[in-house]
């Protein structure tokens, strides 16, 4: 069987972990996801992608873990919707984009838990981007356009309500190192110094499933 990389790229904000996973896919020649990933979701279970947009990644409430666990077996793509709020269908649609996309085929998924979501694929390679406070100050004001007086709240922020997401949705902790087999920081290595070393890292694991197969 034919390896088919699924790169799922968690990141802090203002770390550039969006570029760079938007270059990894460039580079392997695979689809991209991050803000097309509610494009996916909304045609696959019927909701309105601008109500995807103003939940992306913002934490709900009440959310039973035996509702994520069922999700993927229970009835047709967007049926099992009907009686949840309006957070957990969104939540529940996105998980059901993820697995389908993972699917189909390679690609590099930003943010929305997709580490967890896709847990049992052998293919997966998950990656965490960082970088020190300093370095990601710079980075918004830069590219961003913050105000250098805000630009750490704002990055405070932002993380808080990312890891809110993470830890309420998921069974982990986010940026826990326990959560992915790679963590890279853009200060350090730069944009596609940690590119590449992704590059290497997916190189190895597909060298790694080949021999297993060739062991059964």
């Amino acid at each position: 069987m034919k390896y088919q990389p699924i790169i799922t790229v968690g990141r802090q904000y203002g770390s550039g972990g969006r570029y760079v996973a938007k270059l990894l896919a460039e580079k392997l020649d695979i689809p991209f996801y991050d803000k097309e990933l509610l494009a996916e979701a909304s045609r696959d279970s019927g909701i309105c992608q601008e109500l995807l947009e103003s939940y992306d990644e913002k934490q709900g409430k009440n959310l039973l873990f035996s509702l994520i666990s069922g999700a993927q077996t229970r009835g047709e793509p967007g049926t099992m919707y009907m009686d949840m709020p309006l957070n957990h269908k969104i939540f529940l649609a996105q998980f059901d984009t993820i697995r389908r996309l993972a699917d189909e085929g390679p690609c590099v998924i930003v943010g929305r838990c997709a580490d967890y979501v896709l847990r049992d694929h052998e293919n997966v390679l998950n990656v965490f981007v960082k970088a020190k406070t300093e370095d990601r100050i710079q980075r918004v004001i830069k590219y961003n356009g913050a105000d250098p007086v805000k630009a750490e709240e704002i990055l405070r922020k932002a993380d808080k309500q990312r890891a809110s997401y993470y830890n309420y949705y998921a069974t982990g902790t986010w940026g826990d190192v326990n959560n992915y087999d790679l963590c890279v920081d853009t200060g350090t290595l730069g944009i596609e110094g940690c590119v590449d070393l992704i590059c290497k890292c997916v190189e190895i694991k597909k060298k790694m499933i080949e021999e297993k197969e060739k062991e059964w």
